[in-house]
């Protein structure tokens, strides 16, 4: 043991070095798995802080657990502790209750069989009588196992390593006095993992800093400041609160021994030589010093010869840590001239208010919408509004694949992903020589940059909650890969009417997605097919949920031979509209001779208004009316406003958008576009509530004629429309979700009253970006 903790070499110990080489592969290879989502992290229903560390035992956690529990309690949190119950057997006993697939135990008031529970659970549990703690062979069961007994914080115990459990805050605690012991990874050194790992943590903790000098001290925080910022660096120590006296049942406590006692000390811990130094600083006198294993269960005949030793040294009493208790033989009772001391221990952290300042700080619940689209970023916005609305203390943030996410940019949204600007506009799976260009212009220099983006954004300030995702199988696999956590996801590219989703696409859905909101109950079926168990579901349209809180209405009737009808122009948001919409304003003038119609244009907001009235040939640009004015007296007025703010009124659409054009069909307006492949693809959406005419202005206008002349014509136009698109409620259901599935509600109410409560403190625990522009 001296040699992996670094106190003396051995060569014997060092043959262990290649195993650690293969224990150091073994970590890599796993941290490279979680770090892409390869392997599953479940998301816990309750906000929960881990309290880990990087070494062996040895670094007092279950201290600083119990005071962590008490400081929350302090102010105002109902915490609970999980716990993996380390050598301990999982079997139900009086006081305990069992649930969960593999068995939780609940203890309370400390009540319990340690050979059931183990030692560590106990203790905790008996220090803090009105805290709940679970053991768990799987600590999700047990983290909810604790929701139900109406915990609002878990403290996850010795979870650090357990990456399969996700938390929001990772507490890393270093031993002052050996922090790495011989600097190898077990078994020829004490370390779990390298200390790089260090930059996954949220706070660092160095424990027992009264026990070093203040410059190894020094030395020791420059180490852990490579890989975590300085002031997420904390220091603690350890101090004996009370004392207490063993009698075989329970613990007294006891009048402080004077100065001077002689004892025999014996321990069954990480760090022997930590308990010894506090003994020796309380000023007794150690006649002996007994060490075991960690977690070692004693026999009587281990407590005899502990005995003996003492009485033929002179001690005046034993002295062991209060783990060590739980681990004595049920019976046993120390003799009437030699008592058993224990020494009650209690974390404190050098600066506590700043402490619970920074930790409150990485609580705040960060939540990040992802699309991959103009449309999608329409769909996202009005996501994160809704995530604004429902989690106001939370930071939302945005991470648009397409364009530099001006969307998000002018709803007040930080946006977290390198631009990406490409000939396509985003829209590759139609023409190879679409990709080609992209590929030309960068396309892979931008997928990789928003790849550490991804990584970036989830190792900084805190842990970012479940993305959800709104987009394609594409959006979703460059999430998981950049973000390692599993989505919740708006599958809004692909219906059951446009081929659906092939078997790659539902195989990955299904297995890399929380949950996935369709457009339509045939798709959701499709996904759901082959496991019954996959939860795809359809709450509505994600996609006619753009229509905000308009509400329904009947669907127009077609436009009277004696009336004027109002046409709504589209030409699209991605950058070839500056050329199609010359195509449109002639189709405008074709009609208008045939028919006279009252036009109206919407403007994406990708769009530059100046660069568009440049390119209108023979239209001139009334800045004062906004408005496009032809010289025939036809006048065309623009404007930015959303698509459900626009449609009031109108009776057709000429359109060469995707998501407005269905917006209007939703809304039972027909659909005027032209024949070329990716309208083509849209028609097997749409179906009959979209006309397509060949791609010119001829074309449009006798199209446009042909629907405002036929009244049956053009009532199952509308008809169909409204059946295929659905109604809103997606969006809804996706923020209801995540309240009460996966816990953001509670973890909103728990970051407000803790950031609530240390307001006196003068921090600024908002860390509000939201209203940042793009990097």
């Amino acid at each position: 043991m001296a040699h992996v903790r670094g106190e003396r070499r051995s060569r014997l110990w060092s043959l262990l070095t290649p195993v650690s080489w293969l224990t150091c592969g073994t970590i890599a290879g796993l941290d490279f798995l979680y770090r892409h989502g390869l392997r599953r992290t479940e998301d816990p229903p309750l906000p929960l802080i881990s309290v880990g560390n990087l070494t062996y035992g040895g670094t007092n956690k279950t201290p600083f657990v119990e005071m962590l529990a008490r400081a929350l309690e302090e102010r105002g949190i109902c915490p609970g502790i999980v716990s993996r119950g380390y050598s301990g057997r999982q079997s139900p006993f009086p006081g305990m209750s069992r649930g969960g697939q593999n068995g939780v135990l609940i203890l309370r008031g400390g009540v319990g069989d340690r050979s059931a529970a183990g030692d560590e659970p106990l203790l905790l549990s008996r220090r803090l009588p009105h805290v709940p703690v679970a053991v768990a062979r799987k600590r999700i069961d047990g983290v909810r196992a604790l929701q139900k007994e109406g915990v609002e914080l878990v403290l996850a115990d010795d979870a650090f390593q357990h990456r399969a459990l996700g938390r929001d805050s990772d507490i890393v605690l270093i031993d002052a006095a050996c922090p790495l012991g011989s600097g190898r990874l077990i078994p020829a050194g004490i370390l779990r993992e390298p200390i790089g790992a260090l930059s996954r943590a949220g706070l660092v903790v160095l424990t027992k800093a009264d026990q070093v000098c203040p410059e190894e001290l020094r030395k020791l925080r420059g180490l852990v400041e490579r890989f975590i910022p300085p002031e997420r660096i904390f220091t603690s120590r350890l101090v004996i609160g009370q004392w207490a006296s063993w009698d075989g049942e329970a613990m007294c406590p006891c009048a402080f021994p004077a100065g001077g006692r002689r004892v025999l000390a014996f321990s069954a811990i990480g760090s022997p030589e930590s308990f010894v130094r506090s003994l020796e600083h309380a000023g007794l006198s150690l006649v002996e010093e007994c060490r075991f294993k960690d977690h070692h269960r004693y026999t009587k005949e281990d407590l005899d010869v502990l005995c003996r030793t003492a009485r033929r040294l002179g001690a005046e009493a034993l002295v062991c840590t209060e783990k060590d208790i739980y681990n004595i033989p049920a019976g046993w009772k120390p003799e009437k001239m030699l008592p058993l001391w224990v020494p009650r221990v209690d974390a404190v952290l050098d600066e506590p208010e700043q402490f619970f300042r920074t930790l409150t700080a990485t609580l705040r619940p960060r939540l990040v919408v992802a699309s991959n689209g103009y449309g999608e970023d329409a769909i996202g916005v009005l996501l994160a509004r809704r995530l604004r609305a429902r989690f106001p203390s939370a930071e939302v943030m945005a991470f648009p694949l397409v364009g530099k996410g001006d969307a998000y940019t002018q709803a007040g949204f930080s946006v977290r992903s390198a631009p990406s600007l490409t000939p396509s506009g985003g829209v590759v799976k139609y023409r190879l020589r679409d990709l080609w260009g992209d590929m030309r212009a960068g396309l892979l220099h931008h997928v990789t940059a928003q790849l550490r983006d991804w990584q970036h954004l989830v190792r900084s300030g805190g842990t970012v909650r479940t993305p959800l995702c709104v987009g394609d199988v594409y959006l979703l696999l460059h999430t998981l890969w950049g973000s390692g956590a599993r989505p919740l996801f708006a599958a809004t590219a692909k219906t059951v009417r446009l081929s659906g989703h092939w078997r790659l696409e539902r195989a990955l859905i299904r297995h890399f997605t929380l949950r996935t909101w369709t457009r339509d109950p045939e798709s959701a079926e499709q996904l759901a097919a082959a496991d019954s168990s996959w939860r795809a579901v359809y709450a509505g349209s994600p996609i006619m949920d753009l229509l905000g809180d308009v509400p329904s209405s009947p669907p127009p009737a077609p436009p009277g031979a004696d009336e004027v009808p109002l046409v709504l122009l589209l030409p699209g948001s991605r950058p070839r509209a500056y050329q199609d919409v010359n195509l449109l304003l002639d189709a405008a003038l074709r009609l208008n001779s045939a028919r006279p119609c009252a036009f109206r244009m919407v403007l994406a907001p990708t769009l530059s208004l100046d660069r568009l009235a440049t390119a209108c040939e023979g239209w001139a640009y009334n800045t004062e009316l906004m408005c496009l004015e032809h010289e025939g007296g036809v006048t065309v007025p623009l404007t930015r406003d959303p698509i459900a703010g626009t449609t009031c009124g109108v009776s057709l659409l000429m359109g060469l958008g995707g998501t407005a054009n269905q917006l209007c069909a939703g809304l039972g307006i027909p659909v005027i576009s032209i024949d070329e492949k990716g309208k083509r693809v849209q028609k097997k959406l749409l179906g009959d509530a979209e006309l397509l005419v060949p791609a010119t202005d001829q074309a449009i206008a006798n199209g446009a004629l042909r629907v405002l002349g036929d009244p049956a014509l053009y009532t199952a136009m509308s008809m169909e429309g409204r059946r295929r698109m659905g109604s809103p409620g997606a969006l809804d259901d996706v923020v209801n979700y995540a309240a009460s599935e996966l816990g953001w509600a509670v973890r909103e109410s728990v970051y407000q009253r803790l950031s609530g409560g240390m307001a006196c403190c003068g921090a600024d625990l908002s860390g509000n970006e939201d209203n940042k522009g793009p990097k």
